[in-house]
């Protein structure tokens, strides 16, 4: 058979149309590098807020079942990768339209001798302690994973099965 959507049935001349199946992925998603990179540097500043998010500490994740979370000025975090990697310090900026964040100790000088902050990727450190306000509250309980986890997800519970097994 060719790649067309029509298909010639043998026993006559006539041409029947093979209905094309539809797909099962969202179609609004491009798997495109070119269309990716545009979404990733065209993003307003509320997805880039999202965009630079930083995983959560071992203990942080423990205590709240919440792995990542977007980064803001007054969180304290520790650089795991890089040049600065295990130091830690205090945001004191969060340069979205750079998509990068400033941390109050980690600087270096000019060639003029003067001192600036350098530019770290949210993604490559880690919060060590969360600034805590209301609306990080109610981000930390939506994000919650244990909620999801009481019953389990598409799980019985034996009670229910003994119940359904009374049924038949």
């Amino acid at each position: 058979l060719s790649r067309s959507f029509r298909q010639v049935k043998e026993k006559s001349s006539e041409m029947v149309k093979v209905k094309k199946p539809e797909p099962t992925w969202r179609k609004s998603v491009s798997s495109s590098r070119r269309k990716s990179r545009k979404a990733h540097f065209s993003a307003t500043s509320s997805e880039r807020r999202i965009i630079m998010s930083a995983p959560l500490s071992s203990e942080l994740r423990q205590k709240h079942n919440v792995r990542s979370l977007p980064v803001r000025k007054e969180d304290e975090v520790e650089v795991k990768r890089g040049a600065f990697k295990g130091k830690t310090g205090k945001i004191i900026a969060c340069y979205r339209k750079k998509f990068v964040i400033h941390i109050d100790r980690i600087t270096r000088e000019k060639a003029n001798g003067a001192t600036v902050h350098v530019g770290i990727h949210p993604s490559k450190v880690q919060i060590v302690k969360i600034h805590m306000h209301k609306d990080r509250k109610a981000i930390l309980e939506r994000k919650d994973r244990s909620r999801f986890s009481t019953k389990g997800k598409g799980k019985y519970q034996e009670d229910e099965v003994k119940a359904m097994q009374d049924v038949d």
